[in-house]
């Protein structure tokens, strides 16, 4: 699919000269080695208003960022994955309060960290089961062990399950695993970012009778036309997958980390619904406009508009905000005044992050900062492509929120 923009962003409300600002801005991440590179579109009521790439997809190779590379979308795998379980929720496969051990029968008897080191945890049961809304919220108790904040991501790294999963482990093995590990809080008695979402593929591939990447490519690649998204590239295209960077630790510079980037060459074992895909702008750019459009494009629906709305209104308990949950070391977005639904972070007051957005946009990044946003009332899209990790080294959503808005005029 062309990302070339076919109308002029007047007509559709944008200032072209202030639109401009978005190159020029993250140019400069480049030009002083940042960034190897990066690809960036937006769109308003379903046209493309500015489409751009910059940069090398691969630095080292002197290859350039071009329209169809392809990027590792890391948790931004979260919401297509939130979206196929929604799929089954609606032909009436489970109800989000059922508690996942009815499918997943690791989980029925779970246990809860209360005290001690990694070296002699203390446990309690859990008094709740995990419900089906709990992993779509990230409510569930689970964790991440790359988090390395408290002693449940400890015993997780212990277990193998760090920024991955033990070796040779698939998604059910993978599972088990987890399930014989504490969780980190009561389900429902907190927030907390963790593999919540690689639980719920698994549960979507019991429920489904498909592993999750048939799954996915059946209800929601081949409908939508995301011909290059999947867990791997094959071999024909690896040239048109971006490498992957992180910033040297002195000079800020944008260093090439081989190791990890050829993960994405092969079919891995372990299909992670949370963080294993890779993408196009262009395929990425038509599952954010089936959102847009309430779950339907160019005659394909995948949900209802209802359930669309629903997935993106704020599901914390009592209207709460991320910030009042505290996570520590989260950094995938701001926390002030964010909610969060059934798969997306959701905007309740853009007063206190200091950044222009609209009440009930919703959004997701992935760990090699790349990030997307849907804002239905100003009916914008905005996706960022770039392969640096961590997302938090440089401040680049918020920037980019910040130029779209202020680009926005009429």
């Amino acid at each position: 699919m062309s990302l070339v923009p076919r109308t002029d962003p007047d007509r559709i409300g944008f200032d072209p000269a202030r639109l401009a600002r978005i190159d020029e801005h993250f140019g400069r991440y480049v030009d002083d080695g940042r960034l190897a590179g990066w690809q960036i579109v937006v769109t308003r009521r379903g046209e493309i208003a500015h489409s751009a790439t910059y940069g090398m997809r691969d630095r080292e190779a002197g290859l350039p960022v071009e329209p169809d590379t392809i990027w590792r979308v890391y948790s931004m795998t979260k919401p297509i994955t939130s979206v196929a379980a929604m799929m089954l929720w609606e032909e009436g496969r489970f109800e989000l309060t059922d508690p996942i051990g009815r499918w997943l029968p690791e989980f029925a008897d779970v246990r809860v960290y209360d005290k001690g080191p990694v070296t002699k945890p203390y446990t309690v049961p859990a008094v709740e089961p995990i419900r089906i809304w709990h992993l779509l919220t990230h409510m569930s108790g689970l964790t991440y062990g790359f988090a390395q904040v408290s002693v449940v991501d400890g015993l997780y790294r212990a277990a193998g399950f760090d920024l991955g999963v033990p070796a040779g482990a698939d998604l059910a093995a993978a599972s088990r695993g987890l399930a014989r590990l504490p969780l980190l809080f009561q389900p429902g008695a907190g927030w907390n970012y963790g593999v919540s979402t690689d639980v719920l593929g698994r549960l979507i591939e019991v429920v489904s009778g498909q592993r999750l990447d048939e799954f996915l490519a059946a209800r929601i690649f081949r409908p939508l036309g995301m011909a290059d998204t999947g867990w791997w590239v094959e071999e024909a295209d690896a040239k048109r997958l971006a490498a992957l960077y992180f910033p040297h630790p002195a000079t800020g510079q944008a260093i090439r980390a081989d190791a990890l980037g050829r993960l994405a060459l092969a079919a891995p074992d372990f299909l992670s619904g949370g963080g294993g895909l890779v993408s196009t702008a262009a395929d990425y750019h038509r599952f954010t406009q089936c959102l847009l459009r309430g779950g339907e494009l160019d005659g394909v629906r995948l949900l209802g508009p209802r359930t669309v709305r629903f997935m993106t209104r704020n599901h914390l308990p009592d209207g709460r905000d991320l910030a009042s949950y505290s996570p520590a070391g989260f950094a995938e977005t701001v926390l002030d005044g964010i909610g969060f639904g059934l798969g997306f972070a959701v905007v309740q007051d853009p007063v206190p992050s200091r950044v222009p957005s609209s009440v009930g946009e919703y959004y997701w990044g992935g760990m090699a900062s790349t990030a997307f946003w849907v804002d239905p009332v100003e009916e914008v899209t905005a996706m960022l492509f770039t392969q640096l990790m961590p997302s938090s080294t440089h401040p680049l959503r918020p920037q980019l929120r910040q130029l779209v808005y202020s680009a926005l005029v009429d």
